[in-house]
């Protein structure tokens, strides 16, 4: 009977997750019903919600590349053209880089990320009910919590069945013990998927739904469509390659520091 001191720990798993993941979709729903009513989202607006404030970073410097105010060259620097921002994002930048001009652009994301202005436009944004409060737990992460727990019931299940035989009941039947939980959490993602999907790290539902507008202008010709996209989906929908050769050589300077 030594399988049932690995059943216990298998729905206990599976239940506090499911149970956390219930929770956190039932918080979502509650908030932010009456905020999309006549709003519409900035391109700030929209980065912060589609990726945080490091995505609010990457879309003001490329704006900026774009208006031959900032060069984004492919090796990785940037420098200060016009040292005049139009914004307080824009403004951000600029102090990132430094008295100097010149900076690499990792590190001027990093710090333009966690600008005052950057806080202040989260804090906007929360407020009026379309992206989720620091310390709260996302859908996204209880999504995260119940796949593990899937995976936890798995590693479980097997341990128990490849425990030598003893008692009277069947390797069958404690299978099916252990494919209770694990029905538990598959169904509880299932469900996640229909119910709350896309899951997000930053925009609430309400968020969410003014996002799914917001993108639809991607498509649209202009360089404010490009913008959007940028805005959206990051710097990998960036369409010239300069730019994107900036920004990739940005991702292996943060990968040597890690």
């Amino acid at each position: 009977m030594f399988w049932v001191l690995l059943l216990l720990p298998a729905w206990a798993v599976a239940g506090t997750a499911c149970t956390r993941l219930c929770l956190a979709a039932a918080r979502a729903a509650d908030g932010g019903a009456d905020a999309v009513r006549g709003r519409e989202l900035d391109l700030y607006e929209a980065a912060f919600l589609s990726g945080g404030p490091a995505r609010v970073a990457d879309l003001t410097m490329v704006s900026m590349a774009r208006q031959r105010r900032l060069l984004l060259a492919h090796t990785g620097w940037a420098t200060v053209v016009d040292p005049r921002g139009q914004d307080e994002m824009e403004r951000s930048v600029i102090g990132a880089i430094g008295p100097g001009g010149q900076s690499r652009i990792a590190p001027v994301r990093a710090s333009a990320a966690a600008a005052d202005a950057v806080r202040g436009l989260a804090e906007r944004l929360v407020g009026a009910g379309l992206a989720v409060p620091d310390g709260v737990r996302t859908v996204a992460a209880a999504v995260r919590r119940v796949r593990l727990a899937a995976l936890a019931v798995c590693a479980l299940g097997a341990a128990a069945l490849a425990l030598p035989a003893s008692g009277d009941v069947p390797r069958y039947l404690i299978a099916l013990w252990f494919a209770l939980p694990l029905a538990l959490t598959l169904s509880c993602l299932a469900i996640a998927r229909i119910e709350v999907h896309p899951y997000s790290a930053w925009a609430s539902p309400a968020g969410q739904r003014l996002l799914y507008a917001f993108a639809r202008r991607a498509g649209r010709p202009g360089d404010a469509a490009d913008l959007t996209s940028v805005a959206v989906r990051g710097v990998r929908a960036i369409g010239e390659p300069d730019l994107r050769a900036a920004f990739a050589h940005r991702e292996e300077y943060e990968g040597l520091r890690d």
